[in-house]
């Protein structure tokens, strides 16, 4: 198997990547040899499902902020705002 050197990692990644990893109950190296299996093998449509399959479990928006943002634009007071 190759090897792959990664020089030059911001500090904040490496450590997101290690909160990631404990996670999951993995080492870093294991995380992201997993990570990099996945990109080299995931087609765009596996891509696209699985990020569809992430969204539908979020929270609904319970806000619009067009009415708000309409009323700021056209001047108006923030106590008139619906």
């Amino acid at each position: 198997m190759a090897q792959v050197l990664v020089r030059q990692v911001d500090d904040g990644v490496v450590e997101s990547l290690k909160r990631k990893a404990a996670a999951r109950g993995t080492s870093l190296e294991g995380y992201v040899r997993d990570l990099m299996a996945r990109d080299a093998t995931e087609t765009r449509a596996e891509l696209a499902a699985r990020l569809r399959a992430h969204l539908a479990e979020q929270p609904p928006q319970t806000s619009d902020s067009t009415a708000y943002i309409r009323a700021r634009r056209d001047g108006v007071r923030e106590s008139e705002i619906e």
